[in-house]
Parts: C-alpha cells; structure tokens; sequence
C-alpha cells in the first residue's frame, strides 16, 4: 500500500517539501553563527566534511555537499587562498589530490561549530532526547532508502 495517494497529497505532509524548507529555515537561522568569522555556511560546511573526513578530494566533497565538481572546485580555491584549506597529491596515486584543513581553518570550524551546536541545541530545547534521536534515526534512515533507490553510494 501507497502512503501518497493523490486525495491525501498536500506540501504539508510532502517529505520532499518539508526537508527543503527546514534546510532553508535552518540556513537564514544559522547565520548568527558565522558572523564575524568570515565564512560562510557553505565554506563551514565544506570545512568540517574535509575534517570529518567525508570530502578528502575536490570529488568527494562535492558529493558530500551535494554541489557540482566546478563549483566545489571555486569553493575550494577561495579556502585555499584564504589558508582554510591545503591540497596535497597523493604520495600513492599522484594524480588524486587530497584536502586537509589548516590549523586555522580547523580553528575557525570549531568556534562555528560550537555556535551551530549552541542553536540546535536551542531549537531542540523541547524535544525530549529520545524524540531528537528518532529523528536522527529516521533522516539517517531515509538517506539510506534514498541513496538505494537513487543509486547514489557516498563517496569513500
């Protein structure tokens, strides 16, 4: 059995609909937290997958912001020009260039970190713990049935 059916359907209960304006909610909530560092949320983004190693190279790391290779290329450029972002070839295969973050960009990361953790953590403030680690479960779980029906693996 269908949980949509065209009688019941409205952008209210549209899984699709609600994720997108939660994301987009969360970005203009999420700007207090970078004021003064000089990132944006994008650039933050980029630096803490690089840090928790989910976006090693340029390929991955657009995968894992979910952008196009040009485009995190730019991204990349400017974190690099900026001393957030170093790229090394790859003693192994020379021809992959791998990302890590500067000291300064870890550091920058973190404090924004901190204030992003500080905003959820205010958002969150009348959910019980059991109720926001079901939500992390079910996103978690609906990545995965997404990835699957899409073909779309996370990039190693």
């Amino acid at each position: 059995m269908s949980f949509y059916t065209a009688e019941n359907y409205s952008p209210d209960i549209s899984v699709g609909y609600l994720a997108k304006q939660v994301y987009q909610i969360t970005l203009k909530g999420l700007e207090p937290a970078f004021v003064g560092e000089d990132v944006s949320y994008l650039q933050w983004s980029a630096l803490v997958s690089i840090l928790y190693g989910r976006g090693l190279t340029c390929r991955a790391l657009a995968h894992d912001l979910g952008h196009d290779k040009g485009a995190t290329t730019r991204l990349i450029d400017t974190l690099e020009e900026r001393g957030l972002v170093i790229r090394d070839r790859d003693a192994e295969d020379r021809r992959v260039i791998n990302l890590r973050v500067t000291v300064q960009g870890e550091e920058i990361a973190r404090r924004c970190m901190l204030r992003v953790l500080t905003l959820w953590n205010g958002w969150l403030a009348d959910w019980s713990p059991d109720d926001a680690t079901r939500l992390i479960g079910y996103l978690q779980r609906l990545r995965t049935s997404l990835e699957t029906a899409v073909g779309d693996e996370p990039c190693a």
